[in-house]
């Protein structure tokens, strides 16, 4: 098992879809681990997004990660990475599979629902930056405890 950040943006929260889209996550067969509502600051926005600084869109993506509430989340599930880009979709909503989040619930390109790790070492670096050590310490206990899942 291995996890991965979510993040539900704050297109689809004003939008009143963050319960379909936690309920899509678990009917795909991801747990969740952490989970938290909180706002960004454009300090923080910046720091987050700080890979994308020299790229043209990156004012634009700070002022709407920051125009509303988030929820971020730590997901589990085998392979968390890959299974979560998959169930979420491509980035535009017109080129995403049918019946991903972002088929069903992003607006455009820009307002797309959701973020989700690309790789498991952003993974690691981004579930860091929204959850504490103790939230942290508190989910890999949870994950050993448990042991490994049936077959």
């Amino acid at each position: 098992m291995s996890l991965t950040l979510a993040i539900i943006k704050p297109d689809a929260v004003a939008s009143g879809k963050t319960g379909a889209i936690l309920a899509h996550l678990e009917g795909a067969g991801f747990r969740i681990r952490c989970l938290r509502m909180t706002r960004l600051s454009r300090t923080q926005a910046a720091a987050f997004y700080a890979v994308h600084r020299e790229r043209p869109f990156f004012d634009s993506l700070v002022a709407f990660m920051t125009s509303g509430p988030i929820v971020p989340m730590v997901l589990e599930a085998e392979d968390a990475v890959p299974r979560f880009r998959e169930a979420i979709g491509a980035t535009n909503p017109a080129e995403a599979a049918p019946g991903t989040v972002r088929a069903l619930y992003a607006e455009s390109k820009e307002r797309n629902a959701v973020h989700g790790s690309d790789s498991d070492a952003n993974a690691a670096l981004e579930i860091d930056f929204f959850f504490s050590r103790h939230e942290r310490l508190a989910v890999r206990a949870r994950v050993l405890a448990r042991g490994p899942s049936p077959p």
